[in-house]
């Protein structure tokens, strides 16, 4: 399996080389035969190259099995006409990665929660009320005046369709239930749409149970009932703001994997963005993108029939629970010591500690 590495802007270079060490310690041990290409997007290299996304990255992508996406630091690009790409909606967008899943799992000592979460937030990717990605042509936001500005959200039944489909087929492997998300009773025509197709795909699928929720009422109830919750599929920017409320609260935004999904390519890529005021200090948190690489091995050992893959995507996130579960091994911003090294290292003996273990007694 080759992936392709973009270690992206602020803590991304320090979270990548982390995680590139875990997915070596897991390689050594189940003999995976990953290998990897690294190749610099944002900050890095725009300043070599004049643009944040090189054409030539963008065509490695499907030439690779996988990427890595670092953090970027996208807000602070210049305009695209002088080379700020944001590359995490060009990807998005250019490759049809129609669904972010984002799994949330509470985290005992660090939960917040008075009740255990376990969920997955499946949330449509390529358009809504994300002005820089939905339109084929210039933006969808805008300034008629000075003192005005408008902004258009998009929402297409394709579109619509795809994520429900995938919320569904993610259902009937967990509990068989799905929470479709939104604001119809203000957003009628779009949310109206969105429904209308996740209605659809609730008939293909009888075997699961369909729950309709506004996004008020959700967000409230992730803290109150959050056990109600098995598959939560929803609109861009509904599904963005819940998966980091979902994050919080079950241990940390930092301690949730995510990948980008499309037909043929996956995406893993950190929950956070790029935190640049403690970059090169060595003690940002990798778990996120480590999650986010164990859900691209267990995606693309799914694709292919591959169960090392799959194994080995659970070995990683086996590991990173029981290194959690200890306070003494845990980073300095979940209440640990560790710094970003020092908790894949971690990690890494764990596998290779329990993962051989396994192997033995199979």
């Amino acid at each position: 399996m080759k992936i392709l590495v973009l270690p992206g802007d602020g803590i991304g270079p320090e979270i990548t080389g982390a995680t590139l060490d875990v997915l070596s310690a897991v390689d050594r041990v189940l003999g995976l035969g990953l290998t990897h290409e690294v190749r610099d997007i944002g900050l890095a290299s725009l300043a070599s190259r004049g643009t944040t996304l090189p054409d030539d990255v963008l065509s490695a992508v499907p030439e690779a099995d996988g990427v890595l996406l670092g953090p970027v630091s996208h807000y602070t690009y210049p305009p695209r006409a002088e080379g700020g790409i944001n590359p995490s909606a060009e990807l998005r967008t250019h490759f049809a990665l129609f669904a972010n899943v984002r799994p949330c799992r509470s985290r005992p000592d660090l939960s917040v929660l008075r009740a255990p979460m376990d969920l997955v937030i499946v949330r449509e990717n390529t358009e809504g009320f994300y002005s820089d990605r939905n339109m084929v042509a210039g933006t969808g936001e805008f300034m008629p005046d000075p003192d005005l500005a408008l902004s258009v959200r998009k929402v297409s039944a394709a579109a619509c369709r795809r994520v429900a489909r995938a919320a569904f087929e993610l259902a009937r492997g967990r509990r068989r239930k799905v929470t479709a998300v939104h604001k119809a009773n203000v957003l009628k025509l779009s949310d109206g749409l969105f429904l209308r197709e996740v209605r659809r795909a609730a008939a293909e699928c009888p075997d699961v149970e369909l729950e309709e929720l506004i996004v008020d009422a959700t967000a409230a109830l992730l803290i109150r009932s959050p056990e109600r919750f098995d598959v939560i599929v929803t609109t861009n920017m509904f599904g963005d703001i819940l998966s980091d409320e979902a994050s919080e609260l079950s241990g940390s935004l930092g301690l949730g994997g995510s990948v980008n999904v499309g037909e043929t390519i996956c995406v893993a890529q950190a929950q956070h963005g790029s935190a640049p005021d403690i970059a090169g200090r060595g003690i940002a948190n990798p778990t996120s993108l480590i999650l986010s690489a164990a859900m691209l091995l267990a995606w693309r050992g799914r694709r292919d029939g591959d169960p090392r893959l799959v194994r080995a995507g659970a070995a990683i996130g086996a590991a990173v629970d029981r290194v959690l579960d200890d306070p003494a091994t845990r980073t300095r911003d979940v209440g640990g010591r560790l710094g970003t090294a020092e908790f894949a290292a971690e990690t890494c003996r764990v596998i290779e500690r329990d993962t051989a273990r396994t192997g033995e007694s199979s």
